[in-house]
């Protein structure tokens, strides 16, 4: 399927909306167009530095804001950080991500150690990728520098729908961002959350950002709310499984080289609705016990499901380093 770039909302709409089956079966017809499709990367989430977050973000533990059960914790060490990175490459993992409860990265004490993490974790062989909230282009570039091969910055809603999620930004300043990502020849990780009480609409319309960029995401994650006590959207019902694959089919289907992470949410998910994912074009999960704060499947059971459906774990920097390639990288 040849890469499309000036997607309507009405085109994706009538994607989402097809009979179920129908709509898997395009998405995985367009997945196994790819020889790896039994490949998923499995990466490992750390919170670097915890809680007492100033953003008022309506679905985060972190906020300061919101009383929760998330306490404040310092910056991490770099050997901290690199122990966990090496529990992690031993579970399976290629990825390490790394996120911090900032609003903005500053240039401080606590921005070089957060250099020092990702040139450490990178003479590891392991892909690194930093969660750090808005940054400018210099900073980015910085961590290009550092080797840093990823950065996630989610788009979370659609733009109409996302003052009612945060107001201490703009949606314009997260795609301000990803441009500065852009800049650095870093690769891209941005996606959103489901069951934020957003419409399909809203669902679509982010859809359609993101696929509608000069240069699609390498990642996109597709992750389904995890209520949390103590935030404003703490009694929001669980997000239904078809509607996970729905968006998994539908990423996979217009952003057909994009790397679809099965991200937040999996813990309530069977093996079997996790496969109906992966069908569906689901080729990356977060493995380890924690995502940043909240529960996610262990290492082992995720090996366990991988054996059950022919799984393979995907190896780090398969298609090259950014800086080594002048095409379109694939994370």
């Amino acid at each position: 399927m040849q890469t499309k770039h000036n997607w309507t909302k009405e085109e994706i709409l009538e994607i989402y909306n097809r009979p179920f089956l129908d709509l898997v079966y395009e998405a995985a017809t367009i997945h196994r167009a790819n020889k790896d499709y039994s490949e998923v990367q499995i990466s490992s989430l750390i919170s670097i530095k915890t809680g007492g977050c100033p953003e008022d973000c309506s679905y985060c533990p972190q906020a300061a804001r919101y009383h929760t059960d998330v306490d404040v914790h310092a910056m991490m060490k770099v050997d901290e950080v690199l122990d966990a990175a090496k529990k992690a490459k031993e579970g399976g993992a290629s990825r390490l991500c790394m996120g911090a409860a900032w609003r903005e990265v500053r240039d401080n004490r606590d921005f070089d150690k957060v250099i020092d993490m990702v040139k450490a974790v990178n003479e590891m062989d392991m892909e690194v990728c930093c969660t750090l909230g808005m940054l400018n282009a210099d900073q980015a570039q910085r961590l290009a520098d550092a080797g840093l091969y990823a950065y996630n910055h989610n788009l979370d809603t659609s733009e109409e729908d996302y003052k009612r999620i945060i107001s201490t930004r703009t949606y314009d300043d997260r795609l301000q961002t990803i441009e500065n990502v852009r800049k650095a020849k870093l690769t891209v990780c941005s996606g959103g959350i489901i069951g934020l009480g957003e419409t399909v609409n809203d669902r679509v319309s982010m859809l359609r950002v993101l696929a509608n960029m000069p240069q699609h995401p390498e990642s996109v994650p597709v992750n389904a709310l995890v209520p949390v006590k103590g935030t404003p959207l703490e009694n929001q019902p669980r997000v239904p499984i078809w509607d996970m694959i729905r968006m998994i089919a539908t990423a996979r289907i217009i952003m057909p080289k994009t790397c679809v992470r099965l991200s937040a949410g999996r813990t309530e998910m069977s093996t079997i609705e996790q496969a109906l994912c992966f069908m569906a074009g689901a080729n990356s999960i977060f493995a380890g016990d924690k995502l940043l704060t909240t529960p996610n499947p262990d290492f082992k059971d995720d090996m366990a499901m991988f054996e059950l459906l022919g799984l393979t774990p995907r190896k780090a920097f398969k298609n090259g380093k950014p800086n080594q390639k002048a095409e379109e990288v694939t994370a």
